[in-house]
C-alpha cells in the first residue's frame, strides 16, 4: 500500500512536491490506514555521470535522491523509485540495461525501500533472465527492497515471477482513468485498459498471487477525475478483493471528502490486507451482473455483487457460488454501509447501481 506519482503528475516531479505529498499521507489518515510507500516514477533522472552513476534532476531534485528518502523516513514511510530493465525508461530517461548492480548499490545508498522496474526499450531482452538480473543486484547491495516487476503481462510473469523474487507483477497494460473495456490507441496500437477491461484479464490468475508474492492490476486511479465517485467504489472494492496492491495515484494534498473516505475504508482495506492473501476470483457471471468472491483467513468471504450495466439491477450471491452448502444460514455485513444486514438462508441479493458493487462479508 502507498502512493504513486505516475498516474496524475506523469513526468512533473520534483523534491517538493514530492516530500509535500508525504506530507499529505501522514496528514490525511492514509498512513494510518496502510499506506506506507511514497514512489517516485518515471522522469527524477536525467542522466549518466562520468563514472555510470544514474543522476537524479538537479533542478528538480535539487537535494539529491537520499535527501527525499531521509525526509520520506522521517515521518514514518518508505520511499520507492522507478527505472527500466531497457536502454531507456518509457520517457525516454536513462535506463538499467547493463547498469544493474551500479544502480542497486546507488538505491541502497539512498535509501529506497521499493523499485518499480519497467520495460520500455528492451528489444531482444528475455524478461524473466532480466527481472531475475536486477532481484540478484538488489540483493547483493545489502538492503531489502521490494522489487515490482512492470513488464505488463506481456511474458506472463504470474508464471515466474515469484522463482525470480519478485514482489508483485503487472498482469496487464497500463490503466487509464475509465471505467470501460480496452480500446487501441490514437495510433492504432493497442491498448488503453479501462477498469472494466483489466477486470477480465485478472480472470484465471488468481492461484498465483500469495503472500509476498501478487498479481498487480496496476496503480489506482480513485479521485483523478475521468470516473464517478460510484465508479471510483467500484474500482477501489475490486482492487481489495483481488488482493492488488493498494498504490493511490492522485493529489492527496486537495482530495475531495468522498474520495478520502473510498481510499481510507478500512472494512474493505482488511478484505485487502487478510493475512490468508487469497486473491478472489469471479464466481459467477450473468451478462452484466457479476459475483466476485475471496476467502477469508476465519473462513468467512468477501464478496462483491458488481454491475457493470447501464441500470440498477438486483443481483444475488448464492452460497453453493462461494464454497458454503445451500442449507447454511449466514451473517452478511456491508462494508460501505458499515452495517449488519442480518443472517440470511442460502443467498442474499441486493440493488447494484448502474457501475456500483455492493461488497458485504458473508460468515455462516
Amino acid at each position: 500500500m502507498g502512493w504513486n506519482s505516475w498516474n496524475k503528475f506523469a513526468c512533473n516531479v520534483s523534491e517538493d512536491m514530492i516530500k509535500s505529498m508525504a506530507d499529505a499521507v501522514v496528514k490525511s489518515g492514509m498512513k494510518d490506514a496502510g499506506y506506507l510507500y511514497v514512489n517516485i516514477d518515471d522522469c527524477w533522472q536525467v542522466s549518466r555521470d562520468a563514472n555510470s552513476n544514474i543522476v537524479a534532476d538537479p533542478q528538480r531534485f535539487p537535494h539529491g535522491m537520499k535527501a527525499v528518502g531521509d525526509y520520506i523516513h522521517s515521518l514514518g514511510l518508505k520511499f520507492g523509485v522507478y527505472s527500466d530493465a531497457g536502454s531507456k525508461t518509457c520517457a525516454g530517461r536513462p535506463g538499467g540495461l547493463g547498469h544493474e548492480y551500479q544502480d542497486a548499490l546507488q538505491y541502497a545508498a539512498w535509501g529506497i525501500d521499493y523499485l518499480k522496474y519497467d520495460w520500455c526499450n528492451t528489444t531482444t531482452q528475455d524478461a524473466k533472465a532480466s527481472y531475475a538480473n536486477i532481484r540478484a543486484a538488489l540483493d547483493a547491495s545489502g538492503r531489502p527492497i521490494v522489487l515490482s516487476i512492470c513488464e505488463w503481462g506481456t511474458a506472463k510473469p504470474w508464471l515466474w515471477g515469484k522463482e525470480v523474487g519478485g514482489n508483485l507483477w503487472r498482469s496487464t497494460g497500463d490503466i487509464q482513468d475509465r471505467w470501460g473495456g480496452q480500446e487501441k490507441w490514437p495510433d492504432g496500437n493497442c491498448c488503453s485498459n479501462g477498469v472494466m477491461a483489466i477486470i477480465d484479464q485478472q480472470v484465471g490468475l488468481q492461484s498465483y498471487a500469495g503472500p509476498g508474492h501478487w498479481n498487480d492490476p496496476d496503480m489506482l486511479e480513485v479521485g483523478n477525475g475521468g470516473m464517478t465517485d460510484v465508479e471510483y467504489r467500484s474500482h477501489f472494492s475490486l482492487w481489495a478483493l483481488l488482493a492488488a496492491p493498494l498504490i493511490a495515484g492522485n493529489d492527496l494534498r486537495t482530495m475531495r471528502p468522498e474520495i478520502h473516505d473510498i481510499l481510507t475504508n478500512k472494512e474493505v482495506i482488511a478484505v485487502n490486507q487478510d493475512a490468508l492473501g487469497r486473491e478472489g476470483e469471479r464466481v459467477a457471471k450473468n451478462g452484466d451482473l457479476e459475483v466476485w468472491a475471496k476467502q477469508l483467513k476465519d473462513g468467512s468471504r468477501a464478496v462483491i455483487l458488481l454491475n457493470r450495466g447501464a441500470t440498477e439491477q438486483q443481483i444475488s450471491a448464492n452460497w453453493e457460488d462461494l464454497g458454503y452448502p445451500s442449507t447454511v444460514s449466514a451473517s452478511v455485513r456491508d462494508l460501505w454501509l458499515h452495517k449488519d444486514l442480518g443472517k440470511f438462508p442460502g443467498k442474499y441479493s441486493a440493488a447494484v447501481p448502474l457501475h456500483g458493487v455492493v461488497m458485504i462479508t458473508v460468515k455462516p
